[in-house]
């Protein structure tokens, strides 16, 4: 028989007793689905990520300083961080100190203690794409500027919450008081989250951060977010940086002092998530193929009962001039087709759950993040493709030891089985 003949036969095999079929396909189908479903959301769970990194952007370098704290030396200045970025306008775009001022604000005689107020440079904002380097937007006016923080001007930028709640839903032009100090509202940001809640990402105010060291009473800077002019410039700018702090940080005998900054990039952050889902998405790929394996031994074990069944069948094939590749290769093909249908049921099975439980994260993702992310799970191509090969190569391989087991039957034998 030619392999036309072959398989047409062993769709007739698989019709003969469906109900057997189907537990024979049902270890490749819960493989092969699962495989799809793990797959599907673990890019689902990346492009999440990208898209994440993509509003902050790439090209972001935080830059943390904590001095010797032994009192002997003091922290680097921003003044001394702004001169080596502005040193290299090759690598470095910008430059903002981030400063905590505490929590609390007055609107004329009522107190909101929980709205959190931070210091930064106007390198917070950009311009290009409207959005501020943790990604937020602008809604109305206008960010900090470079005049407001050379010269320490009572300016300050709201969130969406301190406009709608406590602000009567106009802020801009209008007075807020820290610490007794008057700020007018210059600008105010979009909102960040669904649900704005007191003390939440969107009850914040930012002020020049040469105020917020006055007001928490700091001559130094701990943390700097630093943006460079590209993706490939990221990784040298950072080594700027190092080489900086490195010669800056050295106590009295000369040695370095490791714990006194820290340097880290978006791009560093991004590579260490991906490295980590990727390990994850293999170890429960690996688990989920131990389906496929159980699927495997369950078309060995049936093909060794059909050769049983059929033993009278090979006989007569064989007395009548079949070869034993002719009969081995009837079986393989038949075991090939079982697991190929059941690798066509996993892949149908696995596209509707990932589509079904990506649509449901999705909206769960939606609702927790204000809209400022989307995930979805679709299947790729390739998983589809390798996972279909897969299950028709589990088919072939274990499929073969019953097939060489029939091929090896001795005709007479074979006839007088009952």
């Amino acid at each position: 028989m030619n392999f036309t003949q072959s398989f047409k036969l062993a769709l007739k095999s698989l019709r003969t007793s469906k109900m057997r079929s189907f537990l024979t396909m049902l270890g490749i189908i819960i493989g092969v689905g699962a495989v799809i479903i793990i797959i599907s959301l673990g890019n689902g769970l990346k492009s999440m990520v990208d898209q994440q990194v993509e509003r902050v952007g790439i090209t972001q370098i935080y830059t943390y300083t904590w001095g010797l704290g032994d009192g002997t030396t003091g922290n680097v200045s921003p003044e001394e961080m702004y001169a080596v970025v502005e040193s290299r306008p090759d690598l470095f775009e910008g430059i903002t100190p981030w400063v905590g001022a505490g929590q609390g604000i007055r609107i004329g005689g009522e107190e909101y203690k929980k709205t959190s107020i931070y210091g930064v440079s106007e390198a917070m904002y950009r311009p290009a794409t409207g959005t501020t380097l943790d990604g937020g937007a602008l809604a109305r006016g206008r960010y900090l500027q470079y005049v407001d923080v050379a010269t320490q001007r009572k300016v300050c930028v709201v969130g969406a919450y301190v406009e709608q709640n406590l602000l009567g839903g106009d802020a801009l032009g209008k007075t807020v008081s820290i610490q007794g100090v008057p700020y007018t509202v210059v600008g105010v940001l979009a909102q960040n989250s669904e649900t704005m809640t007191e003390g939440g990402g969107d009850d914040q105010l930012y002020i020049p951060y040469p105020n917020a060291m006055q007001i928490s009473g700091t001559s130094y800077v701990s943390l700097y977010q630093i943006t460079a002019v590209s993706r490939d410039a990221v990784s040298q700018a950072q080594a700027v940086l190092m080489d900086f702090l490195r010669d800056f940080y050295h106590d009295t005998d000369g040695s370095l002092v490791y714990n006194a900054y820290y340097v880290q990039t978006m791009l560093e952050q991004v590579e260490l998530i991906n490295t980590m889902m990727g390990v994850a998405m293999m170890v429960l790929v690996a688990i989920a193929a131990i389906s496929l394996l159980v699927g495997g031994i369950g078309i060995m074990n049936i093909m060794l009962v059909s050769v049983t069944e059929r033993t009278r069948e090979i006989g007569i094939r064989k007395s009548l001039g079949a070869k034993r590749r002719d009969i081995r290769r009837q079986f393989i093909i038949e075991a090939g087709t079982t697991s190929a249908i059941g690798g066509v049921l996993g892949i149908l099975f696995g596209c509707l759950v990932a589509m079904g439980v990506g649509t449901l994260i999705g909206g769960m993702v939606a609702a927790q993040m204000g809209g400022n992310a989307t995930f979805t799970a679709t299947p790729t191509v390739s998983a589809v493709a390798v996972s279909f090969g897969v299950s028709v190569g589990i088919g072939v391989l274990f499929g073969y030891l019953p097939a060489n087991k029939a091929a090896c039957l001795n005709p007479i034998d074979a006839l007088r089985y009952e």
